[in-house]
């Protein structure tokens, strides 16, 4: 969601540095290798750090032509991030694509396994009765490319500056997701 649904606005390095966490980890497994004390008082301040950032959130150029494409062909349509489920809803409602994704298809970070994992891209395929290899996980970040890739899904990588340093790692990579649409439809 965060960076492919939206502009990305999201400063990780800043967020590791109002958590306490250390550079280059991130965020979910910086607060994971904190001590139990700790570690509940920081998830709060990741909220509230996630928050401030659902308040600035734009969609990406070309998001609601591609979600309604792919739905008028009868795709099923799902989040899976890395966010937790408040600023997921606030997001959604701000940027205007709330209405392609019925609740029970968005997974966050409070629900399960964050990304990298794959067990959310493998609730959701089982849920629609897909195959894994039906699916295709749309992304910006490692973390979608590997959970894609683990649950056997195809996976996109819109990267719109053309360096993303884990392009390896996707089986299609786009610039802008008009792009995907006009290779999709």
């Amino acid at each position: 969601m965060d960076g492919t649904l939206t502009l990305p606005v999201h400063d990780f390095d800043a967020m590791r540095r109002e958590l306490g966490l250390p550079a280059g980890v991130g965020t979910l497994e910086g607060l994971a290798a904190l001590p139990p004390e700790q570690r509940e008082q920081r998830r709060e301040m990741l909220n509230e750090i996630g928050w401030r950032y659902a308040l600035r959130a734009e969609p990406q150029p070309g998001a609601a032509e591609l979600l309604g494409a792919l739905a008028a062909r009868g795709a099923r349509l799902g989040i899976i991030t890395r966010n937790g489920r408040r600023n997921t809803e606030e997001t959604l409602r701000r940027i205007g694509l709330a209405r392609w994704f019925a609740p029970e298809d968005v997974a966050t970070r409070d629900e399960g396994e964050p990304k990298p994992a794959p067990e959310a891209v493998l609730r959701l395929l089982s849920r629609w009765r897909a195959e894994p290899a039906a699916g295709v996980v749309v992304g910006d970040a490692i973390y979608d490319l590997q959970a894609g890739r683990a649950a056997g899904a195809a996976t996109v990588l819109l990267d719109p500056g053309g360096a993303a340093p884990h392009r390896e790692l996707a089986d299609l990579c786009v610039s802008r997701l008009d792009d995907l649409r006009a290779l999709l439809l």
